[in-house]
């Protein structure tokens, strides 16, 4: 005999498996809580978020542009260039666009020269650029829109090398060194330690090699030098390790020319001190002139005076007595002919300089 089921029972059973979702309730969360969730999900910059911070304070303000304004310290002009696109793209019309141009500069070259000019280059190998469009040019006299950029791009883009990976290294160099930070790029601002010009004179006395590491502050004409039997960045790491401590940190950005004393080591130092390293163009004194003017007083009023000795220290402690000399009492005419330190103490003060600060 089959049982039946009572409504009671059936109502029970139904109570019991029923999903429990259906018994919760849920409070939606204020637009403005989800605005900034939805933000941090979307991974929007800290300027996005940081302008919809405008927008959720206007709306609680009554819409009052001034108000929101004022508080956040922004321009009128700036809330209304960022409203319209909040309100047509939402949170993403508050990122950023990129500035990338539109339109790019495309290859000049049309496919019969680019034929041309690799044929040439395949009998030619070792040509450069400026002797394959000598050829070019005389094989074909009506063609008058070739150039050397042409040719140089056409070389770049089929790869036609007769060492591939020396070519490679070639350009893996000249890649490091479009990211190096020129100094044409520092904006000069006229402050002790702001800059810290450093550079290397080398010389042969009696058939050994020296280096004379120097540096000298582009504002006060401060100046610091030293001598090393060696040439290596670990030498230039110890030099600018010790123009910290005399100057008691009060250095902002160096400037240097190319030389391998300059990378490894030295740039780790840079690093460790937080201290922006800055380059010198290629092939360009004139970068650095303000070092390269000290270098020549170097050597005029202290190595010509029969100071070229191969002892390390005995002439790190000459040079150091020069230093004060130079720093101290020696009238500079680009500052009024007052003495660098007289000048530099406008601004803060340096340790004294004395053999122990100076030798190892």
């Amino acid at each position: 005999m089959a049982s039946t089921v009572t409504d009671e029972q059936q109502r029970w059973l139904y109570a019991s498996f029923r999903p429990r979702f259906f018994t919760r309730r849920h409070t939606l969360k204020h637009r403005h809580v989800r605005w900034r969730k939805t933000a941090e999900l979307l991974r929007l910059s800290r300027a996005a978020r940081g302008r919809l911070e405008w927008m959720i304070f206007w709306e609680r303000n009554r819409q009052d542009v001034s108000f929101t304004c004022r508080h956040f310290g922004i321009a009128r002009k700036t809330f209304y260039a960022w409203k319209p696109r909040f309100e047509r793209d939402f949170l993403r019309g508050l990122e950023d666009r990129s500035r990338a141009p539109k339109r790019r500069r495309t290859r000049e070259y049309t496919p019969r020269q680019y034929e041309r000019i690799t044929c040439l280059r395949r009998q030619h190998l070792r040509y450069g650029k400026m002797k394959l469009l000598a050829l070019y040019r005389r094989k074909y006299p009506g063609d008058r829109s070739i150039s050397s950029w042409k040719v140089q791009c056409i070389i770049q883009a089929s790869g036609l090398y007769p060492n591939l990976t020396k070519q490679a290294k070639i350009n893996r160099k000249r890649s490091v060194a479009r990211s190096r930070k020129k100094i044409t790029e520092l904006a000069r601002t006229p402050r002790s330690g702001f800059l810290l010009c450093l550079d290397t004179v080398v010389r042969y006395w009696q058939g050994q090699k020296r280096y004379i590491l120097t540096a000298i502050d582009r504002h006060t004409k401060v100046a610091f030098a030293r001598i090393y039997p060696r040439h290596n960045s670990a030498v230039s790491r110890d030099f600018l390790y010790r123009l910290h401590l005399l100057l008691d940190g009060k250095i902002e950005n160096i400037q240097t020319d190319n030389g391998s004393e300059f990378h490894g080591y030295f740039e780790a130092a840079c690093a460790d001190l937080g201290l922006a390293h800055y380059w010198s163009r290629v092939k360009t004194p004139r970068d650095n002139a303000v070092s390269e003017r000290f270098n020549r007083t170097l050597k005029d009023e202290f190595l010509s005076q029969g100071n070229a000795i191969t002892d390390v220290v005995e002439f790190n402690r000459r040079l150091t007595n020069w230093l004060v000399e130079y720093n101290f009492r020696r009238p500079h005419q680009a500052l009024g002919y007052l003495p660098p330190i007289n000048f530099s103490f406008k601004y803060h003060k340096v340790l004294p300089m004395y053999p122990s600060h100076t030798l190892a």
